[in-house]
């Protein structure tokens, strides 16, 4: 992104990285057997570790090492077979024990990259520093209470990845696609479920500008704690634009750490920025390194599945569909792997990928499901489909009627529901023409404008027809019918 100010004729361009912390859907948290369920009462689930009681030691999930490394697969980078973790160090209420335990020289992941395409079609590359691996800490609650803040430790030692990326990000946009993919990521390798609203993934934002041409960085600030790809993009832009005024102005960019305000679109400042010495990094003398074996590398490797970029692709070359319609499958896991089973039955594929895509979505949203809770199988909505391009059923009908008899009757045979529901196209041309002739008589007028050249209006003959055939004739051929009759 770059702009020029009113006030000076230099040109800026915005550097950024984004440190995505990622909160792991294991089971358990990262050093004890706590569960690491979202929802729970405050304190409910904690243990003598959680708490960082004298003598509690920490120990290892395997699962969280697991995901890490797949998480670093998938963005190309180098896995660290050996690896440790180290103690930051630093005071706050809900860290019980007065450090976090993180990883620091060390990480399990480094040097990956992750390819983007933005809404040009211009591709960009942004480098990943690292992938590391470290616990949460709990939360501070302020709105309880006048006089009392109150800590819930439930969060404490939840699992955590934190993906730093390189500065290479120059616009908001770049951003905001950047987190998209990497939420798709997390969902498809089922290393989190990504929900940026519960916290399952949150973003600190780097941000400083230089003279478009500079090769070195300017001062950077962070902004802290974004909790939607949208106030990632507002808090960007507001920011470039904030560190423009003042360095145009004839001021100095002071390095600190902000917050964002969603509600007026701004940042303010919290603190001055900590250095990594302030945090005096050491390795934690509790839990010893970490050994990935070729072994187990290989059957982590040979487990990955295939990704969203990948099936987009495949999707695209095996039915000519377009880039987005096949993304609407490559990110959600559920609807693919139901496309894939319905495409065992269904006799013309596109028809399919249109229907779920389209109806079927639409149909979700509304009922408020997913996909595996529809209570229509694969084979089932293959069959409707079949029967609409068959011509037997209507589309408008199969959609109203037949789609819905179905989920209240799952055992049903679909053909034997259709016939006991009468759905099914009577193709009687006796009955059709005199509908035809019926409605020709009463919309005379627009016959006279059809035969002037106005042929916008056969549209309105078809649908009265096709409710005087409740539905059950081919619109196909009705149109037909009305055009011999026009002549």
């Amino acid at each position: 992104m770059n702009t020029k100010t009113d006030t000076s004729p230099t040109i800026f361009e915005l550097v950024s990285g984004l440190e995505i912390h990622v909160q792991l859907n294991t089971a358990s948290k990262i050093f004890s057997s706590d569960s690491a369920a979202f929802g729970a009462k405050p304190n409910e689930h904690i243990s003598p570790v959680s708490l960082a009681l004298p003598g509690a030691l920490p120990k290892l999930n395997k699962e969280v090492t697991a995901k890490a490394i797949r998480m670093g697969l998938a963005l190309n980078c180098t896995i660290n077979q050996t690896n440790f973790f180290d103690r930051k160090n630093y005071f706050y209420a809900d860290l019980p024990k007065g450090y976090q335990i993180t990883q620091d020289k060390k990480p399990v992941c480094q040097n990956g990259y992750i390819d983007l395409v933005l809404s040009d079609g211009t591709e960009k590359r942004i480098g990943i520093n690292r992938i590391h691996m470290e616990e949460d800490a709990g939360k501070s609650i302020h709105d309880q209470n006048d006089a009392y803040s109150f800590v819930d430790l439930n969060r404490a030692g939840v699992p955590l990845i934190e993906i730093v990326t390189e500065p290479d990000i120059r616009s908001a946009e770049e951003a905001s696609v950047l987190l998209s993919e990497i939420r798709k990521l997390v969902r498809h390798l089922d290393v989190s479920d990504g929900n940026m609203e519960e916290g399952s993934l949150r973003c600190d934002a780097n941000i400083s500008i230089r003279e478009l041409g500079d090769t070195e960085f300017g001062t950077r600030c962070e902004v802290k704690n974004l909790n939607s790809i949208r106030n990632v993009r507002r808090a960007m832009e507001f920011e470039f634009f904030r560190q423009q005024e003042v360095v145009t102005a004839g001021g100095v960019i002071i390095q600190s750490t902000l917050t964002f305000d969603a509600d007026k679109g701004t940042t303010a400042p919290m603190r001055t920025k900590e250095m990594a010495n302030d945090y005096r990094y050491f390795p934690d003398p509790d839990l010893p390194p970490i050994y990935i074996s070729d072994e187990w590398l290989n059957q982590l490797k040979a487990a990955m599945p295939v990704l969203p970029k990948e099936i987009t692709a495949k999707l695209v070359a095996d039915f000519g569909i377009s880039n987005a319609e096949a993304s609407i499958f490559a990110e959600d896991t559920e609807l693919l792997n139901y496309l894939n089973l319905a495409l065992l039955e269904v006799r013309h594929p596109k028809s399919l990928i249109n229907w779920l895509a389209g109806p079927v979505r639409a149909l979700l949203n509304e009922q408020q499901l997913t996909i595996d809770a529809l209570k229509i199988e694969p084979k089932q909505l293959a069959e409707i489909i079949n029967l609409v391009d068959e011509k037997k059923i209507t589309q408008h009908i199969a959609l109203q009627q037949l789609l819905p008899a179905i989920q209240l009757n799952p055992e049903k045979d679909i053909i034997t529901l259709a016939e006991e529901m009468n759905l099914l196209i009577v193709e009687n041309k006796d009955e059709l023409s005199e509908f035809a002739d019926q409605v020709l008589a009463k919309f005379k007028p627009q016959v006279e404008a059809y035969k002037k050249g106005k042929k916008g209006v056969l549209g309105l003959f078809v649908g009265e027809i096709m409710k005087l055939a409740q539905g059950k004739a081919d619109p196909q051929k009705i149109n037909e019918l009305l055009q011999d009759k026009l002549k």
